[in-house]
């Protein structure tokens, strides 16, 4: 039985829930393939019952039972509509509830990935439908102590980098050869390849205005020239290149010139304040023995902002989950976009990154954080002060 199987009975266990279902239906389901994987293309629903206790059984139709072959479970096969309802319906009986990717209202969207139509489908047979939410977190979003070695490394490399690039730019502006955001971002991409590293996207590189739009990207075309005065927003992220790698995900801040103005340095101050509040708030929580969920973390932060006065210019949540993606499964730090009720576990990391965007530029501090079993920690480069570009 695979690690994943096992995590998950053991928090049906604990929780009294007596079964998981995960359906999938053409990779609707990305939590799916990371329980059982298929060995090639499946083209009809399947169903994957874990009881608390025994084998899990893989409800699969005829023309798809062979790419299963040699799973660690029981394999029941189907192939007409009556026959799936009454296979599964076999599954269900005794179970009373199970937890399938369902969020009530569509609250957690990173958790609702089961239709409709399939939950109603599980309860007119006779089982009450419940959240998986932190089941799914805990059985498979929790860092392995490998993966947490390769986010540290990446996260020192991106640390490099972002001030690499911000030297970068003071050279070709000290040259006379004032380069323009995309060729920045094109610089951390090289570099990237360089040290290994591997994006999906991104990088961000924005100048002024631009760092107003949190997920901001230059183009080729059209973007923007350093000049003297430039406030300046570089958010990287990257991971090691290796399918069971996790990212990391920093976001750093620059002046081009010798002293910040005093309005930059101001929202710097309360930003960073902010960002330094909510960790704080996690490893004194776990000093005392509470367990946090997402939204109470982003509540800190929040009010941070709003007591200084900018509450309306703080418009995200304060952090996102990382895993095999920049934007992970498990426990956002929300209670802005979502209400995430999920518990802040051990053994899940996330960022922290609160920002104000005023119409003439924006500020964002973003960090990655690990919830270890002693405590939360940074597990990235933690920016203090304003990089000036000289």
């Amino acid at each position: 039985m695979n690690r994943v199987i096992s995590d998950a009975q053991e928090f049906l266990r604990q929780e009294g829930i007596p079964a998981w279902l995960i359906h999938d239906y053409r990779h609707s389901n990305p939590i799916f393939p990371q329980v059982i994987a298929p060995s090639g293309h499946v083209t009809r629903p399947s169903f994957l019952f874990v009881p608390a206790e025994g084998v899990p059984t893989l409800l699969a139709h005829h023309v798809d039972a062979g790419k299963f072959a040699g799973a660690p479970v029981n394999l029941a096969v189907y192939s007409s509509r009556s026959s799936l309802e009454e296979a599964l319906g076999g599954l269900l009986a005794g179970a009373g509830r199970v937890a399938m990717e369902y969020s009530p209202r569509n609250e957690l969207p990173r958790v609702s990935r089961v239709d409709a139509g399939t939950v109603e489908l599980v309860r007119s047979l006779g089982a009450e439908v419940v959240s998986s939410a932190d089941l799914m977190q805990y059985a498979t979003q929790r860092w392995t102590p490998e993966q947490l070695a390769g986010h540290c490394r990446a996260a020192e490399k991106l640390g490099l980098i972002v001030n690499q690039a911000f030297r970068r730019i003071g050279g070709r502006l000290a040259g006379g050869n004032n380069p323009t955001e995309f060729e920045i971002a094109e610089f951390i991409r090289r570099r990237f390849r360089e040290e290994g590293l591997e994006a999906a996207d991104g990088p961000i590189v924005s100048i002024n205005a631009h760092c107003s739009d949190p997920h901001y990207e230059p183009e080729s075309h059209g973007s923007s020239v350093f000049q003297p005065g430039d406030w300046v927003l570089i958010d990287l992220w990257a991971r090691e290149a290796d399918p069971n790698a996790v990212y990391a995900d920093i976001t750093w801040t620059a002046f081009v010139g010798n002293q910040v103005p005093p309005r930059q340095q101001e929202i710097f101050d309360i930003v960073t304040g902010a960002r330094d509040a909510a960790l704080e708030h996690l490893q004194e929580s776990h000093r005392q023995g509470k367990v946090l969920q997402g939204w109470e973390a982003d509540a800190v932060a929040r009010s941070y902002i709003e007591e200084r006065g900018y509450g309306q210019y703080f418009t995200h949540r304060l952090g996102h989950s990382i895993s095999y993606e920049v934007h992970g499964e498990a426990v956002n730090l929300d209670g802005f976009e979502t209400r995430d009720t999920r518990r802040i576990i051990p053994g899940v990391g996330f960022s922290i990154e609160p920002g104000i965007y005023l119409p003439e530029f924006g500020v964002r501090s973003e960090i990655d954080a690990f919830m270890g079993e002693e405590g939360p920690y940074a597990t990235s480069p933690v920016q203090r002060e304003v990089v000036l570009i000289e």
